[in-house]
């Protein structure tokens, strides 16, 4: 992206206060630290914060305030990382699973777990226990069923 069209899609910006990552080409603003180990895509537009170790911003991604990327994260598309958000290691490249169910809520709370209540477990132990939890939680045999067929979910599509 020219410097032209970086102030076609932001406004008006002073060039001197602007520069082309090494690694992407992408618009980094004066404000910004950025690693040269990080990539920042052609389109991606860093205004502010920190991007670190292998992270990438790609696509249309943005990165302002005091928002921190780094380790391995990828934020890309048309995000917008801002505030003091950190995005970092392993973190989700879309959002992570979500139930409402009829007792608890259930999450991919971290890569290969799910959340339900207060327990955060592997997937897989929730396949092998959730009867037997569901039983010591006082959940109805409908409820049981209903919790293992949210587990089979999680472990067909969840993270």
């Amino acid at each position: 992206m020219t410097f032209q069209e970086l102030q076609n899609r932001i406004g008006t910006q002073t060039e001197t206060d602007w520069h082309q990552h090494s690694n992407g080409g992408g618009w980094v603003r004066k404000d910004a630290t950025v690693d040269e180990s990080a990539f920042v895509g052609e389109c991606a537009v860093v205004f502010s914060g920190r991007v670190f170790g292998n992270a990438q911003v790609s696509g249309n991604a943005q990165v302002s305030g005091n928002a921190w990327v780094s380790g391995n994260a990828q934020v890309f598309s048309n995000a917008q990382v801002f505030g003091n958000a950190w995005v970092f290691g392993d973190a989700w490249e879309r959002s992570p699973l979500f139930i409402v169910g009829s007792r608890h809520s259930l999450t991919n709370a971290k890569y290969g777990h799910i959340q339900i209540g207060c327990h955060c477990k592997e997937i897989d132990w929730w396949l092998e226990n959730y009867k037997a939890i569901g039983q010591k939680e006082g959940y109805a045999e409908a409820e049981i069923v209903e919790y293992g067929a949210y587990i089979e979910l999680f472990k067909k599509v969840g993270k």
